[in-house]
């Protein structure tokens, strides 16, 4: 027997699930506020329980872990959840590698050698960044079928090649995303809400509609227990394709002109628009006075925490509290919910949509809500925005082409135009820019002069 079968929960009883942390605890302890993917930096780990613990294959277990947190602020990457409250813990997937003879290679996957409980004197590292785990992960997902509570799912139209080399990408933030072969990339949720994730509930809806926007997904992967969560998602990988934002820097450097993409990417949001509110039930306008006591209710928590906001609270209220009597806008409907330049793509001549996760700091049911497209709008209007102040000197009207051009794309393709809703965009801007500023002002401080740029503008001018 190895040494990692004495950790396989024994019956329903919490035995088997006490002892590995005999090994882990303070090895994960230490660990995890180092990972890019971990909301509670700010928070020290009070309590770490193990909530599901399987053997995918020898020398790889897969676990959900439950961090507590004292103190701090709740939310992804230190930003707030609505209201302000922090949760009471999160719950995190890993995937982790036992070795009695660890490869020198391990590098930045180590998580350390454990000194006590069952698994004193092998080591331990992230299995992800392991080339044979990450191969076998993929066989795994290749074949549909269950692995003690995991259930693997595949759409048997689309199958998987086997054999494919993975890498692991690092622009991940909240996230790990390992690419196969360039030919399809896996996207493992770190911090998991029980629920269907939306980055695996909409692209499957959209291809049910035809929708070409969104790559579809061809294998996914979720536990039972200790209730039901999506925890991966296999799409087909673009490979020769440029982010959005990537393409407005270098538009920017060379001085080429970006308000035809920004036009064209207009209409490509459009077109998902009108694909997810076919897929979806929608909503009646009208709920703008709960929506401005929410963006309310944020405000309040960040210049609580950021008081540079604090002179211009009084201008910031009165964009929240012009939505109560402008006009309602379109009908509610299932969006993106976190879009940006960065979770857009383009391979060839079209526009492609990605990672329809929304802000992890948001309750899942919130993320699945119908709420107004105009969320999607402002956050791409506020990422032009971000663009155009990447160096000095900072570019405004290179900034305000591209918001006329993507609303003009997107009123030719959607039948309404943004820019005629200007009480509802201005709200929605200025929520967007709140957001913003208390994840610079805790995360990247030298930025904080972006989202403050907008702040003034919207407090004072109400652009």
């Amino acid at each position: 027997m190895t040494k990692t079968a004495y950790l396989r929960p024994s019956g329903s009883g919490r035995a088997g699930l006490t002892r590995p942390m005999a090994s882990l605890d303070g090895l994960l302890r230490a660990w995890l506020p180092r990972q890019r993917w971990f909301a509670g930096k700010d928070r020290p780990v009070t309590d770490l329980r193990l909530l599901s613990l399987t053997e995918l294959f020898p020398g790889c277990l897969h676990l959900l872990v439950h961090a507590g947190h004292a103190g701090g602020h709740g939310g992804h990457a230190g930003v707030p959840a609505p209201g302000g409250t922090p949760p009471p813990g999160d719950i995190y997937q890993l995937f982790l590698g036992i070795q009695e003879h660890p490869s020198p290679r391990l590098g930045r996957a180590l998580v350390g050698r454990a000194q006590d409980g069952p698994l004193a004197g092998l080591t331990v590292y992230d299995a992800l960044i392991d080339p044979r785990s990450a191969q076998l992960l993929l066989e795994r997902l290749r074949q549909p079928g269950s692995a003690g509570p995991l259930r693997f799912e595949t759409d048997p139209a689309q199958p998987v090649p086997a054999g494919l080399v993975p890498r692991v990408l690092d622009a991940e933030q909240s996230n790990s995303s390992l690419v196969y072969g360039d030919e399809f990339i896996l996207k493992v949720f770190r911090r998991i809400q029980p629920g269907v994730n939306p980055d695996l509930e909409v692209p499957v809806a959209l291809a049910g509609q035809g929708c070409e926007r969104v790559p579809a997904p061809v294998a996914w992967f979720r536990t039972t227990r200790p209730r039901p969560a999506t925890l991966g998602v296999l799409q087909p990988f673009l490979r020769d394709a440029s982010d959005g934002w990537e393409l407005a820097l270098h538009a920017l450097a060379t001085g080429t002109d970006f308000t035809v993409h920004a036009r064209e990417l207009g209409r490509a949001t459009a077109d998902v628009h009108l694909a997810l509110a076919a897929a979806f039930p929608t909503g009646a306008p009208g709920e703008n006075g709960r929506t401005a006591a929410a963006m309310a209710e944020r405000l309040d928590a960040a210049a609580h925490s950021v008081p540079a906001l604090r002179p211009f609270v009084p201008g910031l209220r009165g964009a929240f509290s012009a939505l109560t009597t402008c006009d309602p806008g379109p009908p509610a409907q299932r969006i993106h919910g976190d879009l940006h330049l960065g979770q857009v793509l383009r391979a060839g001549r079209e526009w492609f949509v990605i990672d329809f996760e929304g802000e992890p700091s948001r309750p899942l049911a919130e993320r699945r809500s119908a709420q107004s497209p105009v969320r999607d709008i402002a956050g791409m209007l506020r990422s032009f925005d971000y663009a155009a102040r990447q160096r000095r000197p900072w570019r405004p009207e290179w900034a305000r082409r591209c918001r006329e051009a993507f609303c003009g794309g997107y009123a030719a393709r959607a039948g309404w135009d943004p820019r005629k809703k200007h009480g509802l965009l201005r709200a929605y801007e200025t929520d967007r820019a709140v957001y913003e500023v208390i994840y610079e002002a805790r995360h990247r401080p030298d930025w904080l002069p972006v989202p403050m740029a907008a702040i003034e503008r919207l407090a004072v001018r109400g652009d």
